[in-house]
């Protein structure tokens, strides 16, 4: 399939038991190779301030870091659903400022569905920004947003009550439109019940295999994210490694004086040369 991907298509392929395969990636280059390895969901998540710009959690992430990044990845994809998340304190303050936000978000960067953690308590908000023509995909579960909150990336809905809430907030985002959820850091069984509930798709991260669909880093897909491993990731790669020691050959050279060489460097002609030497002596 050529054609660019909708939350229709998704809506199609968890009805016919069609898994989903997200990557998050954030800039041109990753987003092409997403695309071309057949993702149907790029995700420019606010993960890049951990991933990309080194901050401890994603709350210094603001809409114009999201710009950036989600301009890059749109102009790379050309059959992956682009989805774009809305940082912290982006959409909680009013549902106005949420819906001015999520407009910024795709219009600047051409994304096409943006993306909104927390579960019953943001449902209005959802529900204003899909009737203004936005299709919005949920998060529940560990949302990195509220890390402070958590005490830190726990896993959630270990206990009955919290399952049970993690059953309503997803119901809840559906009532609202949300064209599908993202499940993350939750027991597989609390996953396999909203999965088996919900009409809308759920992408799970660390929820086991019984969601709709799957998404991982692409970065911690090919081992290049070296400081967070949760335990849900798998390594597809272990490029790190190999990419220090071509960057590393690269310095030993240039303090060897043996790059670059004769076949890299450019040469005068004999005659620009005489009379170049002659106007420099």
């Amino acid at each position: 399939m050529n054609k660019r991907i909708t939350t229709r298509v998704l809506q199609e392929m968890k009805h016919a038991g069609t898994k989903i395969a997200m990557i998050t990636a954030y800039d041109f280059p990753s987003a092409k190779v997403v695309e071309e390895a057949g993702a149907d969901i790029i995700l420019v998540g606010d993960s890049l301030g951990m991933v990309i710009l080194g901050y401890e959690n994603t709350i210094p992430v603001t809409i114009g870091d999201m710009v950036h990044h989600g301009r890059a990845v749109v102009r790379a994809s050309k059959r992956a659903l682009v989805v774009i998340d809305m940082p912290f304190m982006t959409y909680q303050i009013s549902t106005e400022e949420a819906m001015r936000n999520a407009a910024i978000l795709l219009q600047e960067t051409g994304a096409t569905v943006v993306k909104l953690e927390g579960g019953s308590e943001i449902a209005p908000t959802v529900q204003r920004i899909v009737a203004a023509g936005i299709p919005v995909m949920g998060h529940i579960g560990l949302t990195p947003q509220h890390v402070g909150k958590f005490g830190g990336f726990a896993v959630q809905g270990q206990e009955a009550i919290q399952a049970l809430k993690l059953v309503e907030d997803a119901l809840a985002l559906q009532d609202a439109g949300a064209c599908a959820v993202v499940l993350e850091a939750i027991p597989w069984q609390v996953a396999q019940i909203i999965t088996q509930r919900l009409t809308i798709p759920t992408i799970g991260i660390g929820a086991g295999i019984h969601c709709d669909g799957q998404v991982l880093v692409y970065h911690d897909i090919l081992g290049l994210q070296t400081e967070i491993k949760p335990k849900f990731v798998k390594q597809y790669g272990n490029f790190f490694p190999q990419m220090a020691q071509a960057v590393g050959n690269f310095v030993a050279e240039v303090k060897e004086k043996s790059f670059p060489d004769d076949k890299r460097t450019y040469s005068m002609e004999e005659n620009a040369l005489r009379i170049f030497n002659e106007k420099t002596n």
